[in-house]
C-alpha cells in the first residue's frame, strides 16, 4: 500500500466553508478521534500542522475508525493563518483566555467560513497562533472543570459550529 499524494491546501479549501485544524496535537489517539468527529459533524476538510502525530499512524487511523480515508485532509508547514485568511476563512481557536467568547455565540455561526482551531495536549494554541485568532472561543465547564481532553473538545467544537443543514 502505498501514500496517496497529499491534497495541497487549495484543493482542500476548494468550496469549503468549515475546516477543522489541528496545531500540533501530538498523541495519535487524539488525532484519530479528532479526524473522526470532523467526519461525523460534517467538517469539510482537515488541516494538520506539521507537529501533529501522522492520522495514517497505526493508531490513529484505527480510532478514526476509518474516517481518515474518508476526510479531506493535508498537511501544512508553514504560513497556515495568513493562507486561511487570504481564502476569507475567518480563526476561531479553542483556548482558555479570559478573553475568549463562548463558543454558543451566534456570530461564530454566522461567519460564512470558519476554521476551527485546537491547539497541544499540555500547551493548547501556542502564542503566536493565538495571535492570528480572529476570534478565541471557550467551552463553558460546570463543577469547577476547566477544560475537555482536546479529542473530546473537538466534538462539542465541530457540532456547535459545523454546517447544520
Amino acid at each position: 500500500m502505498q501514500r496517496q499524494k497529499l491534497l495541497s491546501l487549495e484543493e482542500l479549501l476548494q468550496n469549503a466553508k468549515r475546516i477543522a485544524v489541528m496545531d500540533n496535537v501530538e498523541n495519535p489517539t487524539n488525532v484519530g478521534a479528532i479526524m473522526r468527529s470532523a467526519a461525523a459533524m460534517n467538517m469539510d476538510g482537515v488541516i494538520l500542522t506539521n507537529g501533529c502525530a501522522d492520522p495514517l499512524y497505526r493508531r490513529a487511523s484505527r480510532v478514526s475508525m476509518g474516517t481518515v480515508f474518508q476526510i479531506k485532509w493535508t498537511i501544512v508547514h508553514t504560513g497556515l493563518y495568513e493562507k486561511l485568511h487570504d481564502y476569507q476563512f475567518k480563526i476561531a481557536g479553542l483556548a482558555l483566555k479570559d478573553d475568549a467568547i463562548d463558543i454558543r455565540n451566534k456570530q461564530l455561526n454566522q461567519e460564512e467560513k470558519l476554521a476551527v482551531v485546537l491547539g497541544n495536549e499540555g500547551d493548547g494554541l501556542s502564542d503566536e497562533s493565538l495571535q492570528a485568532m480572529d476570534y478565541k472561543v471557550i467551552i463553558p465547564m460546570h463543577h469547577g472543570v476547566d477544560s475537555l481532553n482536546v479529542a473530546g473538545a473537538s466534538a462539542v467544537a465541530f457540532y456547535q459550529l459545523a454546517h447544520h443543514e
